[in-house]
């Protein structure tokens, strides 16, 4: 019987299939502009749910999961590195689909496509809203209007991020293994990175990134989802295979809570990472950003309702932190242990 259980690995989500999904702290990129892919600066820490049941809003126990927690307008960018075998993994900001725009369905689909092909996809840093492009995926509370949901759906009833993986039905996995084996046979040739690698974005981590080591009733929290933020150049790759060749329902999923800072602490006990940093030190000290592209894979265009969606300013007010944009230098082109089970629940 197949395991349907996700798993924490460290930071890292493991959902059937050995698909892994990490959540990468970033820098905020200005909101007008098209610019590289923004370097890591570390992982944010992730919890189950079920681990805090005497501090957590009841809301979030009924669905399960796993927190984390976020500055308001932090970036993140979604790491699938360590991704083995094919998978396709749908994303959800708010139960809405960040490669369609489509609302959250437990079915994969084409016209337009609902999900990202592993581990073709090496990341994916926001939704897809442009030919070629991506808008960032940055933090904000529920009840303005400004998350992807409330702009899409017009309400804000679940923020946080969804994700659910499918594996290849069985005789095209097999077939799948048996033609990696046979390439093992031959002797490869050097390589300098690859899908399946640990990517160069999710390093260097900021000094101080990883959380301090750490009760009160449960309550209301403060709830938080997912707007955009600016542009950057980033593509959203195509299936290339039949959809008949995937499962037809998910091998699991997991509800990802967002937490802020104040309440990560009183839920948990530990304190949570620094804020972000400055973006002027960050590129002054000369550190990388990244441009990833293959020439072999389509890119999906954009649908008109993720195209639509507004940046965080237009709610929150104009970004005045001080933007340096980094050198031609500085752009680095790429490419041409189980834990215990994450409950799911009801959302």
């Amino acid at each position: 019987m197949a395991d349907t259980n996700v798993r924490i690995d460290g930071n890292t989500l493991r959902l059937p299939g050995d698909v892994a999904v990490r959540f990468i702290r970033t820098l905020r990129l200005p909101e007008s502009g098209t610019h590289p892919l923004p370097p890591g600066l570390g992982e944010f820490p992730v919890r189950r749910v079920a681990d805090f049941p005497d501090t957590v809003p009841e809301a979030w126990r009924a669905r399960g999961g796993v927190m984390l927690p976020v500055y308001l307008r932090e970036a993140m960018w979604l790491s699938f590195g360590g991704t083995t075998e094919p998978a396709a993994l749908q994303v959800g900001v708010g139960k809405v689909c960040a490669v369609s725009g489509k609302p959250w369905s437990d079915r994969l689909a084409r016209k337009p496509q609902n999900y990202v092909v592993l581990p073709r996809q090496p990341w994916l840093d926001g939704i897809n809203s442009g030919k070629g492009t991506v808008r960032q995926f940055v933090a904000v509370p529920l009840g303005l209007g400004a998350t992807v949901e409330g702009q899409v759906t017009g309400e804000e009833v679940w923020g946080g991020v969804q994700l659910q993986s499918f594996a290849l039905k069985e005789p095209k996995l097999a077939a799948w293994r048996e033609e990696q084996r046979r390439r093992l046979q031959v002797p490869p040739m050097p390589q300098f990175g690859g899908y399946g690698a640990a990517m160069p974005m999710a390093a260097p981590p900021a000094p101080g990134s990883a959380p301090a080591p750490g009760g009160g009733a449960p309550r209301a929290a403060a709830a938080m989802g997912l707007g955009v933020g600016g542009s950057m150049r980033q593509e959203v790759y195509e299936d290339d295979r039949p959809l008949s060749d995937w499962a037809e329902r998910p091998g699991g999923r997991v509800f990802v809570h967002l937490v802020t800072p104040p309440e990560w602490r009183r839920i948990t006990g530990e304190a949570p990472p620094p804020s972000p940093v400055d973006r002027v030190a960050y590129t002054r000290a000369g550190l990388p950003w990244f441009d990833y592209y293959d020439e072999d894979a389509g890119d999906l265009a954009p649908t008109d309702t993720l195209g639509a969606v507004q940046p965080v300013g237009d709610w929150l007010g104009d970004d005045h932190e001080p933007w340096q944009a980094p050198t031609p230098g500085q752009v680095v082109p790429l490419k041409d242990a189980q834990g215990k089970p994450v409950e799911d629940g009801d959302w």
